[in-house]
């Protein structure tokens, strides 16, 4: 296997089996083998041959064309067992399910994967306790309960502790929740964000007030002005990075089982909506291995009904040919995956097998786009992000409907938005998520998810691992183009950018814009882009310079509701968040 410095840390650090002592007792190539035959195993339900699909599997995760969520990686063919990513556990008004679900959470992180709670049904703070005659501490409280468990579970020293919190905007103590973080060390183990409703966003436009409801009694028990909180959200997430924004309404409007049950909340990273108790299996396809330099051979010419290789950039061709045998058969991966998975309680086993919810996102999309000649945030760009994912989802959805014609559809196919005259029976309730790749984008040596490069020299921190990443693609550039030099090297290293480095064309720096220097519209136009034929959601961070002013992150939130997003978090660069953000963006 041809594997970076900084893959071969990052596995070792985190993924390779250890014996008693810590020490690595296992290669990248058995790791593979052993979660490519543990998930190939679920083919002998079906009477298919599992040793054929272990090896079909294992060539495409060993040449890192895809790679399923850090879980499954670490714990196939493990007694563990536990492959999902993504968690969503309800919170309910009493003391008992609050500490149960607190419970739960706990089993959860330890076996890898992120949570995510609304705690939307608490009572407000002040509010009656008629069993104790006391008064509730609200929702906010709790969560720092929450908090400081995460803290003590260390998931056996491989992933670190990550949580959604949510709150409705209707809640009686949402002015609290937003302005919880401002504070330094508060709920460092989450990520928050506000479930935003279209009658919000209405009264925000028509400058009007809007009711808050207490989630006990149902009742109206105040109103605020849509504006005034809106700007608490603002200066919140200017300030700290958060809260993002859940466009709740547009996740319940793409609910494809929605006689099961409403959306609440999504795991940490903001890109899989998912009912209480539902879990979901992610994986990404590394964009960046479908980019040829010479045209197709006439072998493949006649092959329809997709271009073998399509054109369409200066630098090279995207071959869909294999993109689309390869999708199918990480759509197949995924499925299998949920049949052997080890669930942390049962709830979540009946769920996701009865919804069969997978995720098939990307990764490698800056280094597609740079092997192609086009900058990030060219209008080529946002064409081919929608043209791509459109195709990715058909086929992946093709792939579905595949294995539900000799496995049949996922069980609570009756009632869904699928059950239609005419329409074909889906094995899985969704197919495609676009999840941030961090650890995983290491290891395939590519772009993380589809968010522009974070710079061209770096370092960060995987655990206590410090790794130093440096873009390849760039300095083979300026050596092909002959404006290479050591003191280019040295300048490049330093800045971790072009700007202001006179040796470099501007159509190069065009080519290797950074995070910062792609405006938060672009970056906005590239997630709406991605979500319009992503069935779940999708993870992107709204990089904005330190200088960015509170309107500017304003105007991102408005942005994203009208784009179609159904969600959005921003981050301006030298906040208090970075650390929290770079923690929690692990967790793929």
């Amino acid at each position: 296997m041809n594997l970076t410095e900084n893959a071969l840390k990052a596995l070792n650090a985190r993924y390779l089996l250890k014996d008693e002592k810590g020490k690595v007792i296992e290669t990248p190539e058995a790791m593979f083998r052993r979660v490519a035959h543990a998930v190939a195993s679920a083919e002998r339900l079906y009477g298919e041959d599992s040793f054929y699909w272990a090896d079909r599997f294992y060539e495409l995760m060993s040449d890192l064309r895809f790679l399923p969520n850090s879980p499954a990686l670490m714990n196939a063919g493990k007694d563990t067992g536990q492959l999902a990513a993504c968690f969503v556990l309800p919170v309910d008004d009493s003391m008992k399910s609050i500490f149960d679900t607190l419970k739960n959470a706990a089993l959860i992180l330890q076996s890898g994967g992120g949570t995510g709670f609304s705690f939307s049904r608490l009572r407000p703070k002040s509010d009656i306790v008629r069993s104790t005659g006391g008064i509730a501490s609200g929702p906010v409280s709790f969560m720092r309960i929450y908090n400081t468990a995460t803290d003590v579970i260390k998931q056996g020293g491989a992933r670190r502790g990550a949580n959604m919190g949510i709150l409705r905007v209707d809640h009686p103590d949402i002015l609290d929740f937003i302005r919880i973080k401002r504070a330094g060390g508060e709920l460092t183990n989450f990520n928050i964000s506000v479930t935003v409703t279209d009658t919000f966003m209405d009264a925000l436009k028509n400058e009007s007030d809007y009711e808050l409801i207490n989630p006990r009694s149902g009742e109206v028990i105040g109103k605020l002005k849509a504006r005034s909180v809106f700007d608490e959200i603002v200066r919140s997430a200017w300030e700290t990075g958060d809260p993002g924004l859940v466009f709740i309404d547009k996740i319940n409007r793409d609910n494809p089982t929605p006689l099961i049950g409403n959306m609440e909340s999504t795991n940490p990273c903001g890109e899989q909506p998912l009912l209480p108790y539902e879990a979901c299996i992610l994986g990404s396809i590394n964009l960046s291995k479908y980019v040829k330099q010479s045209a197709v051979s006439k072998s493949h010419e006649s092959n329809p009904p997709i271009p073998p290789l399509a054109k369409v950039g200066e630098g090279g061709f995207i071959d869909y040919i294999s993109l689309s045998s390869d999708i199918k058969t990480a759509v197949r991966f995924l499925d299998d995956s949920i049949d052997i998975n080890k669930y942390p309680l049962p709830d979540i086993e009946t769920m996701h097998k009865g919804n069969r919810k997978i995720g098939l996102g990307v990764m490698g999309w800056a280094d597609m786009l740079i092997l192609l000649g086009i900058p990030y945030n060219h209008k080529k760009a946002f064409r081919l992000a929608r043209d791509l994912m459109k195709f990715i989802r058909d086929k992946a959805r093709e792939a579905s409907v595949e294995l539900a014609e000799k496995r049949g559809a996922f069980p609570n196919f009756k009632g869904s938005v699928y059950d239609a005259q005419g329409r074909p029976r889906l094995r899985n309730a969704t197919t495609t998520t676009i999840a941030p790749t961090g650890t995983l984008s290491i290891i395939a040596d590519c772009s993380s998810g589809i968010e522009p490069i974070f710079a061209l020299a770096y370092k960060r921190l995987i655990l206590d691992t410090e790794l130093f990443e440096i873009n390849r693609y760039f300095f083979d550039m300026a050596k092909e183009k002959g404006f290479y030099s050591d003191k280019l090297k040295e300048a490049v290293i330093n800045k971790g950018c072009l700007r202001g480095i006179k040796e470099v064309p501007d159509s190069v720096k065009k080519l290797f814009k950074t995070a910062h220097e792609v405006p938060p519209e672009d970056h906005i136009e590239m997630q709406a882009c991605f979500q319009e034929f992503t069935d779940n959601a999708v993870s992107k961070t709204i990089n904005m310079p330190h200088r960015a002013k509170k309107e500017d992150v304003a105007k991102a939130f408005l942005l994203a509701y009208e784009k179609g997003c159904k969600g959005i978090t921003v981050f301006r660069s030298g906040t208090k968040k970075i650390g929290t953000l770079v923690r929690i963006a692990e967790t793929d």
